[in-house]
């Protein structure tokens, strides 16, 4: 189960899918709440390149950084009719760079729940730099945390 102030962001998302549906361009609507309290949201903007298709998730947390809060307490995204959905890869990734305490709010057994984002990414990427003499080359490994 979820608390009162959860479903409230749920609902905040869920009423911005209906506001701002728009078959073919907008069909998901994401919400997030942050440590401070403050609640930032987005919709998904459809591309006709889908490779350049933007998440809900990241229009969301990127309104959060353009007002420098960028600390993650929960987020949520549903579709267009309002059911909650789970994020996809790249969302959970970028999620945990932003906040890898945050939790996101997903649906198991049908009922939503709030979950750890670690919990949905369990063997993150983590950059670090390698160094070969004097050239330095970004790395990604995994990590086991």
């Amino acid at each position: 189960m979820i608390t009162i102030v959860d479903e409230e962001l749920v609902n905040i998302a869920r009423d911005l899918i209906a506001a701002r549906f728009k078959d073919g361009c907008h069909h998901i609507a994401s919400a997030l709440r942050t440590t401070a309290g403050e609640i930032y949201s987005g919709v998904h903007v459809e591309a006709y390149v889908g490779r350049i298709t933007v998440c809900a998730e990241a229009i969301a947390i990127g309104a959060a950084a353009t007002a420098g809060d960028t600390s993650i307490e929960t987020i949520v995204a549903v579709n267009e009719l309002g059911e909650i959905v789970s994020p996809c890869g790249m969302c959970r990734e970028l999620i945990s760079d932003y906040s890898p305490e945050a939790c996101v709010i997903v649906l198991r057994s049908g009922q939503p729940v709030n979950v750890p984002v670690m919990e949905l990414l369990p063997d993150k990427y983590s950059r670090r730099i390698v160094t070969h003499g004097n050239n330095f080359r970004p790395a990604l490994l995994l990590s086991s945390a």
